[in-house]
């Protein structure tokens, strides 16, 4: 395992990444209405982020730090938007969004060299669209990130994240799933250590200032497996049960957590 600490400096492009990854997914809950298409929100996404002299992480990804856009197995879009029972992944398309469906979008940027990467579930519509379960699902989800956030403190271990997002998911039922979990992060979107997002039998790597995470819960309204589907990229919940993921990116200091996919 190779884990880098990071600068106050590096911290800072981070930082800048992590603002522009924030615009976006303000922008996205400011346009998501009923009948508008995931591939419309992916323009609006990459043309923000290029805007601000970001580059889409996503765009032409394979994995680790190859992209090439003449690859066909190339991730085709700048974002991940995933619908009711997709988990993460999803390939913005045609799609029309409909009152009540779960939004979860996923966004990476890259700015000088650095990376940010945060995700939130949104109900289209507005949450009054969804039914109290799927909005249970939601509102747990987003608790359960903040959870995780909060215990990314200097002294504690990977597993006390892992800890504080199962013991938010669990009590209301939860499903959490184990195949997708959190991860480090800077000049490469994923980095070690990964973060699950709940307990094994290790303590995992001791947090110490300058260390930088991606902590990202996924929970679901049923079964924690999962499933790819043809196109090799969008996963889906095994039972059909709906799914929600919230990600924040966040940098350990001496002062505790601070999340730079913020504005």
């Amino acid at each position: 395992m190779h884990v880098t600490r990071k600068s106050r400096a590096e911290i800072a492009k981070m930082r800048s990444a992590g603002r522009i990854v924030a615009e976006v997914l303000a922008l996205v809950e400011e346009s998501l209405h009923p009948g508008v298409s995931t591939a419309e929100i992916d323009r609006l996404a990459e043309r923000h982020i290029r805007g601000a002299k970001g580059v889409p992480s996503f765009l032409n990804y394979l994995g680790g730090r190859r992209y090439d856009a003449r690859d066909p197995h190339a991730y085709p879009a700048s974002t991940c938007i995933s619908i009711d029972n997709e988990i993460v992944h999803g390939i913005p398309g045609d799609r029309e969004i409909r009152a009540g469906q779960l939004v979860s979008v996923d966004v990476g940027v890259i700015y000088d060299d650095w990376h940010g990467d945060g995700a939130r579930t949104f109900v289209c519509g507005g949450p009054d669209a969804a039914t109290p379960a799927a909005k249970g699902l939601v509102d747990t989800t987003r608790l359960a990130l903040m959870a995780g956030v909060n215990a990314t403190r200097p002294g504690n271990f990977i597993a006390d994240i892992s800890g504080a997002v199962e013991d938010v998911a669990t009590p209301g039922g939860y499903g959490v799933v184990r195949q997708y979990v959190g991860h480090g992060i800077g000049t490469s979107m994923h980095e070690d250590p990964q973060v699950p997002n709940f307990r094994s039998r290790s303590k995992g790597l001791k947090l110490e200032p300058g260390l930088c995470l991606a902590i990202e819960p996924m929970l679901t309204l049923g079964s924690e497996g999962t499933q790819t589907l043809a196109d090799g990229w969008t996963v889906v919940t095994w039972d059909g049960s709906l799914a929600a993921h919230f990600e924040h990116t966040v940098a350990v200091t001496t002062e505790g957590p601070e999340i730079l996919t913020t504005v």
